[in-house]
């Protein structure tokens, strides 16, 4: 105000929110997104039903899936839903412990503003709980043999447990660990998984367990010809980038025809023409083509009278998997096929699979990519089944990476938050607090687990703690029966990775929004705010 007359700073209609009330708002916020995942935690965790503006329905208890589905509006539950996005990239799991973590990390925080500890000092302790819960989760990772299967799968099932593959885990673990050990690649001490070089292909029909694991590539094709063999052995693979018909000019142009014979000469010579494509291929001894581009109706009657098998519109990341599954190398000319440019497989067949044909090339040599057929009784049962084996390879394929694993079941988070309050009182000062925070929010992961179990709450902390007290680094909860285990002997284990990305995660956005303290939200504008000219011309055309 100025000698009585307001002086307006921000357009009107803006929303501003400071000070405390800015930091409950977003907090408010970002707890309700928490709470929506946090009932899908754990092996007795519960589905959520999506349904979208145009009806589709999705059944998950995958937390990253629920949150994208989910049309979050608030800015600061937008971030929580961030979280779950990275850790679904970097891990492919965790993804619902991240962000219920974030939630009870501006849980505790909240009642530490609310002793009027600053938001500076209590993200300030967050960071130094966050960078001490690192060194601890190192220290607790034990190494992986990567020649141990069984490890590998016991790593995939514990991904899997309390999702929708219900008996299958078993049968779904050994096809993960098959698929990640044929793709992944030696490099210096460690391994490199590339997981785009898994397909999954999803047709609906038949039961969970008659999802296959092929060495190879699923071509959703099928052959252009029917007079073309269904299957061929032995094949001799062209991969080919060019079109089998022909060429049009660049420039427009008349072909000017003045009698019968010339009309005849013109069509042999195109007939010429695509039949020395096709024996150029021949020549090579290829007997299967794979072309990236359209193939002529006349190519493909001479290709059936080879006994050629050839599939055209081949995807080109589809045409990349094949390269590298038959050992073939991609031409882009046909001048420039030759015999050493053919990749092979053992079979290459056509199948009918529910209504559609599919051409499967299949029983390659050391296939650099290979294909998962995944089955199920409906639609959303295979939607599911995706997903999980999509968390199940990740996170197989980490633990190959980073050669180490943690115990599951709540273990890894009493044991921080053991040793975490052990720290807070070295460090001293109002920092102390806020670590002993941190502390306390990470045993929201076995809270949770017992919560939906329907366990005691309490009752499971105080065994916990007894436990690790006493110097069992992995107890755990064993869900189906209450009683605190050894979680690796119970073969409850995840990657290191998991953990470390889920804790930075949470820690880095929930100090993001503490230090928020102003709120300023811009007027939307409606279409009629935005004026034209009159008679109706505001409309862009």
């Amino acid at each position: 105000m100025l000698g009585g007359t307001p002086i307006y700073i921000l357009k009107e209609g803006t929303e501003r929110e400071s000070g405390k009330t800015a930091q409950y708002k977003n907090i408010a916020a970002a707890k309700a997104i928490a709470d929506a995942v946090r009932s899908t935690l754990g092996p007795k965790g519960m589905d959520k039903m999506l349904v979208d503006s145009l009806g589709d329905v999705t059944i998950t208890n995958d937390g990253v899936t629920i949150l994208k589905e989910i049309d979050v509006v608030h800015p600061a539950a937008k971030m929580i839903v961030e979280i779950a996005k990275s850790q679904d990239q970097e891990c492919g799991d965790g993804t619902t412990t991240a962000v219920v973590l974030a939630g009870e990390l501006l849980t505790k925080a909240e009642e530490l503003l609310e002793q009027n500890v600053h938001p500076t000092t209590i993200t300030r302790g967050y960071d130094l709980a966050a960078k001490k819960s690192m060194e601890i989760l190192e220290s607790l990772g034990t190494k992986i043999d990567v020649n141990d299967e069984e490890m590998l799968k016991n790593i995939a099932i514990t991904s899997m447990t309390g999702k929708s593959a219900g008996k299958s885990r078993e049968y779904l673990a050994d096809l993960v660990v098959k698929a990640v050990r044929e793709v992944a690649e030696k490099e210096g001490d460690g391994y490199k998984v590339d997981l785009d070089n898994i397909k999954i292909e999803k047709k609906h029909g038949g039961s969970i367990e008659d999802t296959e694991l092929i060495r190879g590539i699923i071509l959703d094709k099928e052959k252009v010809h029917p007079g073309m063999p269904s299957r061929v052995k032995d094949a001799k693979i062209a991969l080919i980038n060019a079109a089998l018909e022909i060429k049009k000019t660049e420039i427009d142009a008349n072909i000017r025809i003045s009698d019968p014979s010339q009309l005849q000469a013109f069509l042999d010579e195109e007939e010429r023409m695509l039949r020395d494509m096709v024996q150029k291929i021949k020549d090579t001894g290829a007997n299967v083509v794979f072309c990236q581009k359209g193939i002529d109706d006349m190519a493909q009657h001479f290709l059936a009278k080879e006994g050629i098998y050839a599939v055209r519109r081949v995807k080109k990341s589809d045409m990349e998997k094949l390269a590298k599954a038959t050992g073939g190398n991609i031409v882009t000319t046909l001048d420039d096929l030759t015999a050493d440019d053919l990749g092979h497989a053992g079979v290459v067949e056509e199948r009918k699979i529910g209504d559609d044909e599919m051409t499967f090339v299949m029983e390659c040599e050391n296939p650099r990519a290979v294909s998962i057929l995944v089955r199920g009784g409906t639609e959303h049962v295979v939607d599911e089944i995706e997903r999980i084996l999509n968390d199940a390879l990740h996170t197989v394929a980490i633990a190959l990476e980073d050669g180490k694993l943690t115990a599951g079941g709540g273990a890894s988070a009493v044991e921080l938050a053991l040793q975490l309050r052990d720290y807070a009182a070295s460090v001293g000062g109002r920092e102390q607090l806020a670590i002993e925070a941190f502390a306390d929010a990470l045993e929201v992961v076995p809270k949770t687990l017992a919560e939906n179990a329907g366990l005691d709450v309490i009752d499971v902390l105080i065994k916990l703690r007894k436990a690790h007290k006493d110097g069992n680094k992995y107890a755990g909860i064993d869900v189906y029966t209450g009683d605190i285990v050894d979680m690796r002997e119970r073969n409850v284990v995840e990657p290191i990775r998991v953990g470390k990305q889920a804790i930075e995660s949470a820690t880095e956005v929930a100090n993001m929004i503490l230090r928020i303290d102003d709120i300023i939200a811009a007027k939307g504008e409606s279409k009629s705010d935005n004026k034209g000219p009159k008679g109706g011309m505001d409309e862009e055309f």
